[in-house]
């Protein structure tokens, strides 16, 4: 499979299960299931095992999109198993880009460089001391950035059922 993603941002409870969760809904949409294949992870361990906070439960329940995964830590495999490393913030990519080989640097991008509207370079503001609001424009920022990561994706991956390739 040549559409792994992996989404990531500091405690993988807010920011990336969200990410994780818009892919997945958004492949499943578009019938492509066997074709991609998201995560998330986070850099620190604070909560690993847990489920995504209710927030971000809630505010993916709202609009009809699952977060099943529980929290897990970025491991050194994730490097070589996943073809794309979104990192939330600059600060996720320094630190994913310090635990990475060098050889696979190439995959670490940043979340919002895929948001038509945003800055090269701009942060997924972290919800987690916000309120609803925050969660919610999380949420919206976030579709915008996995709708044009999947639009990337299905005009630089070949087509057919990648799960075979």
């Amino acid at each position: 499979m040549s559409g792994k993603v992996l989404f990531v941002c500091l405690g993988n409870i807010c920011r990336s299960p969200l990410a994780e969760g818009i892919f997945a809904h958004l492949v499943r949409e578009r019938g492509l299931e066997g074709k991609y294949l998201a995560d998330s992870a986070g850099t620190g361990n604070w909560h690993v095992g847990q489920p995504p906070d209710r927030r971000s439960i809630a505010v993916a329940k709202k609009r009809g999109v699952e977060l099943p995964s529980l929290c897990r830590q970025v491991r050194k495999a994730d490097f070589l198993d996943f073809d794309w490393i979104m990192a939330m913030d600059k600060s996720n990519q320094g630190d994913l880009q310090a635990m990475c080989p060098p050889a696979q640097r190439g995959k670490i991008k940043l979340m919002r460089d895929f948001e038509p509207a945003a800055d090269q370079g701009a942060d997924v503001p972290d919800p987690y001391y916000g309120g609803p609001y925050e969660f919610d424009s999380v949420y919206e920022m976030l579709l915008r950035c996995c709708t044009r990561l999947l639009e990337t994706l299905e005009t630089t991956i070949p087509g057919g059922d990648a799960a075979t390739a």
